[in-house]
């Protein structure tokens, strides 16, 4: 009978062939809490000043600290380029009455 998975391990959630990789960054052997992907993170983790070892997956593995490091990066740049519509000059018009009922 299997259990709901509120009451199952951690462990028994993920892949049975799952094994613990090491952080990407050089000199870390932290264990990796993160697999990011190499085509969206790149720029983030090398803007932290973060060097890391690229591998054949592209993807980025981080441990917590640096996951913490190059987020914080991500979430400030994000903040700075905030998608606010699609148009561009949808920030200046402000709010438009979609409908007229006169």
């Amino acid at each position: 009978m299997k259990l709901p998975k509120e009451l199952r391990e951690k462990k028994d959630l993920g892949n049975a062939t799952t094994k613990e990789r090491s952080c990407s960054v050089k000199n870390c052997n932290e264990i990796a809490i993160r697999s990011l992907s190499e085509n969206k993170w790149k720029s983030y983790v090398e803007k932290a000043d973060l060097k890391y070892i690229e591998n054949r997956q592209h993807k980025i593995y981080l441990c917590k600290t640096h996951y913490k490091e190059s987020n914080k990066y991500r979430k400030s740049q994000e903040k700075l380029y905030q998608k606010k519509g699609f148009l561009d000059d949808s920030v200046s018009a402000g709010k438009i009455k979609r409908y007229d009922y006169d």
